[in-house]
């Protein structure tokens, strides 16, 4: 019996039902219950369509247990993309750019990303001087397409998940921080209203996730 090709309109439905069902990743994050240095990688997995399972670690259990000591550096993130393991949230987000095509479309716009992040993660000093560090961010926008797109080039990549959770952070804990930087301003209302991280951003689990641990 001679098995008939598909035609052309009934490899189209399929395609656009496959296109419907949502891919299974593998991908689980093993963390405490909040978002924290974890938040970052929950934004860039909700922005491109990804689902992940998270494995929450309570202080208790992380002090008490062998799970600190079989960590790599003994901090969490922990992320597994099905049998690959990865620490370090940084580290993770670059592995996660570059699997989904948003490290740079050049080794300059690579380099120009790496650059931001590593200056996202000088905490200590920008905490102590954030107006200045937020100037140079607001700078950094303008410089790229007179601040109507993205940190680097014409398309999202790692740092600016970053940045965004960064700058949520900043936005609680000094709700007028922002108010001399109409282009951060804008820049968060922009990237927050893309569609699979706007769903992300209003779901259950991120509202009920807090920011931090309380004492």
């Amino acid at each position: 019996m001679q098995v008939k090709p598909c035609p052309p309109m009934c490899r189209e439905k399929q395609e656009v039902k496959r296109a419907q069902q949502p891919a299974v990743s593998g991908y689980v994050i093993t963390y405490f219950p909040l978002r924290g240095r974890a938040e970052n990688i929950r934004l860039l997995l909700g922005d491109q369509g990804a689902t992940w399972e998270e494995e929450e670690v309570q202080i208790s259990d992380w002090t008490s247990g062998n799970l600190k000591k079989e960590a790599v550096f003994g901090q969490l993130p922990k992320f597994k993309d099905g049998d690959f393991v990865l620490y370090q949230s940084n580290s993770i987000l670059r592995y996660l750019g570059r699997k989904y095509g948003i490290a740079g479309g050049s080794n300059q716009e690579s380099a120009l990303i790496d650059m931001v992040n590593d200056e996202l993660e000088t905490k200590d000093k920008y905490e102590a001087d954030l107006p200045n560090h937020l100037s140079a961010f607001e700078r950094i926008l303008s410089q790229n397409c007179n601040g109507t797109k993205y940190l680097v080039g014409d398309k999202i990549s790692y740092a600016d998940y970053n940045l965004l959770d960064l700058l949520q952070i900043h936005l609680a804990l000094f709700p007028a921080c922002l108010s001399s930087f109409p282009l951060l301003t804008a820049y968060i209302d922009r990237i927050s209203s893309r569609p699979k991280l706007s769903e992300y951003l209003n779901s259950d689990a991120r509202k009920n996730r807090p920011m931090m641990l309380k004492k």
